[in-house]
């Protein structure tokens, strides 16, 4: 592996690249305030504000994190009780091109109302180990579906659901984050925004998320387990 790059696998049933894709992750690109339906958008405004997170002055915005937080295990070690997952699309610059995935932008909600950035340097984010390639699934963007379970004390129950017509395309993600020319290098990794949760936001044992495509009829699908640590002892 490269000095610096995170090495993810992937699977993909797409053209010349079906069977292994790989991703030296280097650049880790966390998009906040991402959606187009702006009543959606605000009830998530609102969620965060309830937790004493602060107003964002623009949207989207853009956060940076360490490559090294992303991973495919199916478990992650998580401080304290305080953090939470949201689902996210997520887009992979690849040596075979952009790819498009699953993941959870888990993050620590507690320091989030001191410091969004820190807070989601905090923890590890989840991938999926299945990917689409991008432009499959560019003119139907609007129609694939997000969602999210989550399980505690052995109840399992719907926390987010939706489409993407909710976000803004990736292709115009990466034009405000780079400029009209911009293409992501290989390595790039942008996750895309999320939905507002049914209910409250809260922490969980288990994490499940899935990601459909109802033109092509397949999903990808990925969960993962929070092991929590004491904050001390």
């Amino acid at each position: 592996m490269s000095e610096g790059r995170q090495m993810l696998q992937f699977n993909t049933p797409d053209g010349d690249e079906r069977g292994g894709v790989e991703c030296g992750a280097r650049d880790l690109i966390i998009a906040g305030w991402t959606g187009r339906d702006k009543v959606a958008m605000e009830a998530h405004i609102i969620e965060l504000e309830k937790l004493g997170v602060r107003r964002p002055e623009k949207t989207p915005i853009f956060y940076r994190g360490a490559s090294t937080l992303l991973t495919q295990n199916k478990e992650v070690e998580i401080v304290g009780a305080d953090a939470s997952g949201e689902v996210e699309p997520v887009i992979f610059s690849t040596t075979q091109g952009i790819f498009l995935g699953l993941g959870s932008d888990h993050t620590d909600r507690k320091v989030e109302t001191v410091g969004i950035a820190i807070s989601k340097q905090l923890c590890a984010k989840p991938v999926s180990h299945e990917i689409w390639k991008l432009d499959r699934i560019a003119d139907h963007w609007d129609q694939l579906v997000i969602r999210s379970w989550i399980s505690r004390g052995g109840e399992r129950r719907k926390y987010q659901e939706g489409t993407l017509a909710k976000m803004r395309h990736p292709a115009d993600l990466l034009r405000l984050y780079g400029g009209e020319s911009y293409e992501p290098p290989e390595g790039t990794v942008m996750f895309c925004g999320t939905l507002a949760v049914c209910g409250e936001i809260e922490s969980a044992d288990l994490f499940e998320m899935e990601l459909e495509d109802p033109v092509l009829g397949r999903k990808i699908q990925h969960h993962y387990r929070v092991i929590e640590l004491p904050v001390a002892g």
